[in-house]
């Protein structure tokens, strides 16, 4: 600043300087015979010229002065928020592990006046020496307490120590911005992924750039060679889906717990335009959406709704191509959360008109419940009609060629599944106190009942495998006039004559006459006719020798 002030003093003081070069010019003059008035003039021109250019480069010097200031004040806000966010974070984890350390010695004092109770309660000589026992308490009978308010928060005793989860790799990956390792580690946890999913919000937040992280874990959603109906058959796919659903669920989660200032500046208007060009880029996908989508849960739908929420640009797409999404992720458990944000919520009596007509009742009372409509839309009134959707359909199952049986099973499978998805829909909705469920059960009771005397029924009419004919030959192959043509015998009479009668009239191959004889396939029910094995043989030579 010093120097600044004496730069502008210097130039304040050149007009003072020419005025007395000019004094001294005009002497200089007078003592000469000749004019210098076209001279001075000249110079006159290059000073003024001089000290314009000086006071223009002074003026913009100062300019970016102030600019950098301004930006150092900017810098100091936001890095005093950041320090602010970090420290209340810390504080709310240190609070958050003093409630867990509370809880654990709460649980152990518990155990402990527990086990002396109990000792107290032996007779008198029965000592933990005297049992054999250490005189302490067994840190192992911890792993038999209940913990009804630390249930949630953490892990079974081991050896009386309370085990935090935590997953500082999580972290590190965020911190390295990367996104495909991100993906894996999700995947390799996905039996602890409820535990997974409450850290990833804190562990975005010390992702440099949150938001392009998530926008860069969305890349492989539409591999290129990869269609759309072999994608339902990709496991791998399918679980990539849900995990990009959940990366963007934990950003609508930490931009939640951040101030206005600080969503603007992590969602800034190159992050909105990249997540605009990623929804263009998927929404003409949605047009070939499979039976997924009509029954309401529909993984594509979901993740370009999901998009639009968590980066705030569904202002920049037709609200209504929007509301004609809405069933296709009506069986999603976030399906309420995503319409509100979506600024969806006066259109949903139309979403549960549609809903209510496609025969998808339970989904039309969930949205009823959560957007409070059980007013307009009964949720008892669609619950039966449900229910008697399911009986009349038997209907519609005979009309078509499939065997009267067969139609009848198809029904008593969609009731099954109706009556246990009605009653679940009332008690998640408590709503037995107007529609009763002990009907139900025994309603499903009877068609379980049903189902199993059928399968036995029909198990007992399978026909049994046919035992291998006896041979008195031995394990030989079986002698016989068939020619190699299997048409040969088709023109000819053939003859089958029941083993009973067989041993009623004891007919034997010398009553038959020649001509039948030739066409006869021998039958095992002559053997025991035949004197003699030797008999036997020659008569099947001579039968074969004829027909030769």
């Amino acid at each position: 600043m010093e120097d600044t002030q004496s730069v502008a003093t210097l130039m304040d003081s050149t007009t003072s300087k020419i005025q007395q070069l000019q004094k001294a010019f005009a002497e200089l003059e007078s003592h000469r015979a000749v004019t210098l008035n076209l001279k001075w003039k000249q110079l006159e021109e290059h000073f003024h010229g001089l000290e314009k250019s000086l006071k223009r480069r002074f003026t913009e010097l100062e300019d970016q002065e102030k600019e950098f200031e301004t930006k150092i004040v900017q810098s100091k806000k936001i890095l005093e928020n950041r320090q602010a966010a970090v420290i209340s974070s810390e504080k709310a984890s240190l609070e958050s592990l003093q409630e867990k350390r509370d809880a654990a010695v709460s649980a152990i004092t518990i155990a402990m006046e527990k086990h002396t109770k109990s000792n107290c309660m032996e007779p008198a000589g029965a000592t933990p020496e005297v049992r054999g026992e250490s005189p302490m308490f067994d840190a192992k009978s911890l792993d038999y307490i209940p913990l009804e308010n630390t249930e949630d928060t953490m892990k079974p005793f081991k050896n009386g120590v309370v085990e935090v989860k935590c997953y500082p790799d999580l972290v590190k990956l965020c911190q390295d911005m990367d996104s495909e390792g991100l993906h894996k580690f999700i995947s390799d946890n996905r039996k602890n992924l409820a535990a997974v999913r409450e850290e990833i919000p804190s562990a975005l937040r010390t992702a440099v750039d949150p938001a392009c992280l998530v926008l860069d874990s969305l890349k492989g959603f539409y591999p290129s060679e990869v269609s759309i109906s072999d994608a339902k058959k990709d496991a791998n796919l399918l679980g990539l889906r849900r995990t990009c659903i959940m990366l963007m669920e934990c950003l609508s989660i930490l931009l939640t717990t951040l101030e206005l200032d600080s969503v603007s500046s992590l969602i800034s208007a190159s992050v909105k335009g990249r997540a605009k060009a990623i929804a263009e880029e998927w929404k003409p996908k949605l047009d070939e959406l499979d039976i997924d989508a009509n029954n309401g849960n529909s993984l594509e739908a979901h993740a370009f709704l999901q998009l639009l929420a968590t980066f705030g640009i569904n202002s920049n797409f037709n609200q209504e191509d929007l509301y004609k999404l809405i069933p296709m992720v009506s069986r999603r458990r976030q399906t309420a959360d995503l319409c509100r944000s979506l600024g969806l919520s006066e259109r949903m009596p139309g979403v549960i008109d549609v809903l209510v007509n496609n025969g998808r009742h339970i989904d039309a009372v969930n949205l009823a419940f959560a957007f409070e409509l059980t007013d307009k839309f009964s949720p008892v009134s669609l619950l039966k009609i449900l229910l008697e959707w399911s009986k009349q359909s038997i209907f519609t199952c005979q009309s078509g060629n499939a065997p009267p049986t067969t139609a009848q099973n198809d029904v008593n499978e969609k009731q099954l599944t109706a009556l246990k998805a009605v009653i679940k829909c009332i008690e998640d909705h408590k709503l037995e106190a107007q529609y009763p469920v002990d009907p139900l059960q025994n309603r499903i009771h009877q068609l379980e009942k049903e189902k199993a005397d059928k399968k036995r029924a029909t198990e007992v009419a399978k026909p049994q495998p046919k035992r291998p004919r006896a041979n008195c030959v031995g394990n030989g192959a079986r002698a016989t006039n068939v020619a190699s043509d299997k048409n040969f015998y088709a023109s000819r009479m053939t003859v089958g004559i029941h083993s009973t009668y067989m041993t009623d009239h004891m007919l034997t191959l010398d009553q038959l006459t020649p001509t039948f004889r030739h066409s006869l396939v021998l039958p095992t029910t002559f053997l025991p006719d035949m004197a003699t094995s030797s008999e036997m043989v020659t008569t099947i030579r001579q039968l074969t020798c004829t027909n030769r």
